[in-house]
């Protein structure tokens, strides 16, 4: 095994060599060599570009494959701002390099759904469908459908409630739609623009994630009668989105009397729960 070893690391130091001598005795030789291994490098994989997604029996879904150098680079360089470890209260990051570029990656493809200028799908803006029965989203018991028919857990669906436009449905004993209202997209235009103005960036404490890659939380959630207003919305990122709506964290929030948001942290981390601020992005 040590000598197969040796022989497999022979050729690619013999070629790094045999390009250093080229480049010496012949630089516009050596220069013309790079040149088209790089075309021809790049033909290939842009032959062999794409990517799937596809359930790994395990509740998750398997992204898998190939980009040339320039499209990784796009994204590399699109997901890189939002794949450092995120701050906070609640502890250090616990989340691995490929989780946080995972997290980044979704949080770019929301940004882009936000704009609203992605091209049209089926003659409707690009969206996410979820089915959710309104009584059990009211409860905060609601399994989520997507029109893929992947199911999302009870939080998954209260989080996409809070951002994702409600298009109100009503159902026959088979399931078919018999009527529809309209969609209602709650935190746009100036609703969004108040609440990110007013947070500045995440509001979650010792958080520093500016405000465009957050999204707008209801503090009275929209099922129960939380209204889409400033006094009702506060600034979260994508991570600490998850924590609110995850209630074995322990952490909550509320307005204070200024009409700022605070978070009371879990009886672990203080026994009285006093009421803790994010200063950071604060102008006054």
């Amino acid at each position: 095994m040590p000598e197969k070893a040796r022989r497999l690391h022979v050729k690619p130091i013999l070629r790094r060599l045999g390009q250093r001598v080229l480049a010496h005795v012949n630089p516009d030789l050596a220069d013309q060599r790079l040149r088209d291994r790089l075309e021809r490098e790049e033909r290939h994989a842009r032959q062999r570009r794409g990517f799937t997604l596809a359930p790994d029996g395990l509740g998750g879904i398997r992204l898998r494959g190939v980009l040339d150098v320039e499209g990784a680079a796009i994204v590399a360089a699109a997901i890189a701002p939002l794949a450092t470890p995120v701050t906070g209260d609640n502890g250090p990051d616990p989340r691995t390099a490929p989780m946080r570029r995972a997290d980044a990656l979704v949080d770019v493809c929301r940004l882009a759904l936000r704009t609203g200028d992605l091209p049209a799908d089926g003659g409707q803006p690009a969206q996410v469908t979820v089915t959710i029965d309104w009584q059990a989203l009211s409860r905060d018991v609601a399994v989520g459908q997507l029109d893929t028919g992947t199911l999302l857990s009870p939080s998954a669906t209260r989080r996409l409630a809070c951002q994702a436009g409600i298009l109100p449905a009503v159902l026959n004993g088979a399931g078919v739609p018999i009527d529809l209202g309209r969609a209602r997209r709650p935190y746009t235009g100036a609703a969004r623009t108040a609440v990110l103005l007013r947070d500045g960036g995440c509001a979650f404490p010792g958080c520093d994630r500016p405000a465009r890659w957050c999204q707008i939380h209801h503090i009275v959630l929209w099922s129960r009668g939380g209204g889409t207003d400033r006094d009702n919305g506060v600034t979260l990122c994508s991570r600490h989105h998850h924590i609110i709506h995850q209630p074995d964290t322990g952490w909550t929030v509320r307005l204070g009397p200024d009409q700022r948001p605070e978070f009371l942290p879990p009886t672990h981390l203080d026994p009285d729960q006093r009421p803790r601020r994010n200063p950071y992005h604060q102008r006054n």
